[in-house]
């Protein structure tokens, strides 16, 4: 399973991220009027934001730090998803089984979250992230010391953050294409 890494989308915890925001929105389309700008608006925001900041962290991954504080937001959002899954749940908007398997996809997506920021060097390019010049140990920033380009694709073996949670009997966008179909 190592491939390389030509863009977030290439990402499999962006993919389920993005198909868990999708799904999420799916089955909050079904909660009543009056929670349309708390917790309806809230849930859907909430979990399309873990998604855009697994985005952007890829994009800064040229910088350590940033790449770390970034995908701690992707997890925050995460985590704060599954509180308004659990609000749903509690006033009988979702049923118990959806709600469990909603959170278990969402354990699944926190834990190869949390594993990327805790080994952040397999996921960022360049110099390690520090903005020295080792050669002439001045002060760069990336910018000046990194060519971009798309040919900077690293090689990565996601497998390592699958393996880390066991698979999920039901996948949430299973469920989806089977109610449309």
């Amino acid at each position: 399973m190592s491939d390389r890494i030509y863009s977030h989308r290439d990402l499999i915890v962006y993919q389920k991220s993005f198909s868990a925001g999708k799904r999420i929105f799916e089955l909050s389309k079904s909660f009543p009027r009056e929670e349309m700008f708390a917790l309806t608006d809230q849930m859907r925001r909430s979990s399309r934001s873990v998604s855009a900041n697994i985005a952007e962290a890829w994009r800064k991954r040229r910088y350590v730090k940033h790449f770390a504080s970034t995908l701690n937001i992707a997890e925050g959002e995460a985590a704060e998803t599954q509180v308004w899954i659990e609000y749903a749940a509690a006033h009988g908007y979702l049923d118990q089984q959806t709600a469990k398997q909603a959170n278990e996809f969402y354990d699944e997506i926190l834990r190869m979250i949390v594993s990327m920021i805790v080994a952040p060097e397999k996921w960022c390019v360049g110099k390690g992230g520090s903005g020295r010049n080792r050669e002439n140990d001045e002060l760069k920033t990336k910018e000046e010391l990194s060519v971009y380009s798309s040919v900077e694709a690293p090689l990565i073996d996601q497998s390592e953050l699958l393996s880390l949670s066991p698979p999920l009997r039901v996948s949430l966008s299973d469920d989806f294409e089977d109610e449309n179909a």
